[in-house]
């Protein structure tokens, strides 16, 4: 079973697909080569970026972050400035130390190659690494594939079947569930909550402090994300030339607090959910929820919502609500893809949304089935949601879509708690196997490779 952390990590922007995956695989490729014994003797290194990672590895970043990752970066302590300055050395210099460990001749243009006619069968998301010795003999070749969210998983191991309809993985746990129909069940053989539930299982991974922290932590990060987005002016860089927003409307917003106008709910959520993905376009510090791409929606529903009657915030209604939405990315994450390179953008955005309105309807009192089912009208009104992002740039239309599927989550979490169980027609998990259906049948050119939709017939300006 896999972990509630493991859905919310903390990384860079602007993609954790592209940017974040990519980084970690680096670290993976120098550890291995470390266990063989053979870094010492690598005169050279090359990257092949495959499928979407290449399509658009420049606007998302992967490019950098693959130098990073082989430079020793790792995403949750990374300081954009720091990295800044290696990339700068590395560009200007040729040479990249790998991991502090070796010093070799490296040529960004001449060792990544950018293959996107490269598509590759098992995720489109590939990355083949290469180290080579002096004389040009092969010391260890691997191929590994970034599969959303920041996860990655060797060939060998996305070559393993599944079992029972699931990705083995992880640790044992008191409550294992692989659908939602698992799930609700054993909140009612437990009498228990969904957060309750995923508590225990989380207990068996580590202390209960340790997670608990944990979970604060990522909270933590995301208002830290939300506070540096609503102060930070100027232009996006990437050339499409998208100036901020979120700062203009928080004075606005700020200004007139008391406001009666009821469509004032909305500018709050787009404010915090802008600021965040604006960070994110920057490179910026976030947390993935469930991606970075969609990092916005949960961090704005749970600014908003998660507070007390003193309007600061409310510890444990933040940790409910992550520990429940956490418990619903697990199922899209183990029954489907969080990857845009494999569902569009319904496996990111689509997927937030989902996860959100079920969190904010467990924080009002929902029972587990109203949850369920707040989830899956969230994903229900996202299905076929495409990834074309202009000029692959994590900017048009993610920014503004994050904002959106933060104000659908709340109408999804409202509409479930006024339905009975009953009245509910579609299932979380049929919606959840239907996205992933929708995600196999759609055309590549709509899963982040920028080759349709808005990214073909807008121009970058």
């Amino acid at each position: 079973m896999l972990s509630v952390l493991d859905i919310f990590r903390i990384g860079i922007g602007p993609s954790s697909s592209h940017t974040v995956g990519p980084m970690r695989i680096g670290g993976m490729f120098l550890r291995a080569l470390a266990k063989a014994g053979k870094i010492d003797r690598v005169a050279r290194l090359t990257v092949e970026l495959q499928g979407s990672l290449a399509l658009t590895g420049v606007g998302h970043g992967t490019v950098d972050a693959s130098v990073l990752g082989l430079a020793g970066f790792v995403p949750d302590r990374t300081c954009p400035d720091e990295a800044a300055r290696v990339l700068d050395a590395v560009r200007t210099g040729k040479r990249l130390e790998l991991g502090a460990r070796r010093s070799i001749d490296f040529d960004i243009a001449r060792d990544i190659d950018l293959a996107g006619h490269i598509i590759p069968d098992l995720h489109p998301n590939g990355m083949k690494l290469a180290a080579f010795d002096a004389d040009g003999a092969v010391l260890l070749a691997r191929t590994y594939y970034s599969t959303g969210g920041g996860f990655v998983a060797s060939e060998a191991q996305l070559k393993r079947k599944p079992k029972n309809d699931r990705i083995a993985a992880g640790a044992s746990v008191p409550h294992d569930f692989g659908s939602a129909e698992q799930l609700l069940q054993l909140c009612a053989r437990n009498a228990a909550t969904i957060a309750d539930l995923v508590l225990a299982n989380e207990d068996a991974l580590r202390a209960r402090d340790t997670t608990l922290a944990g979970l604060d932590r990522i909270a933590q990060a995301m208002d830290q994300c939300i506070d540096r987005g609503l102060h930070q002016r100027g232009v996006l860089p990437g050339g499409l030339k998208v100036a901020r927003r979120a700062p203009d409307l928080w004075e606005k917003l700020s200004a007139n607090p008391q406001s009666n106008e009821r469509e004032q709910l909305f500018d709050w959520l787009n404010c915090y959910a802008m600021a965040v993905n604006e960070e994110n376009a920057a490179g910026g510090r976030v947390v993935t929820a469930p991606t970075n791409g969609a990092a916005g929606i949960i961090p704005a529903v749970i600014r908003f919502y998660c507070v007390t009657a003193e309007e600061t915030p409310c510890r444990d209604s933040r940790r409910t609500f992550l520990l429940t939405a956490g418990a619903i990315g697990l199922l899209y994450k183990q029954r489907a893809s969080i990857s845009g390179a494999e569902m569009g953008c319904q496996g990111e955005v689509g997927v937030a949304c989902s996860m959100a309105a079920g969190g904010l309807a467990a924080l009002w009192g929902a029972t587990p089935e109203q949850v369920a089912c707040a989830a899956e009208i969230g994903m229900e009104h996202n299905l076929g949601l495409t990834c074309d992002p202009v000029g692959g740039l994590v900017q048009v239309p993610c920014i503004e879509r994050n904002a959106i599927g933060a104000v659908k989550a709340v109408n999804a979490a409202r509409l479930a708690l006024h339905r009975t169980e009953a009245e509910t027609c579609v299932t979380l998990d049929q919606v959840i196997e239907t996205m992933r259906q929708t995600g196999l049948d759609m055309s590549s050119k709509y899963k982040e490779t920028s080759q349709g939709g808005l990214a073909v017939n807008v121009i970058e300006c």
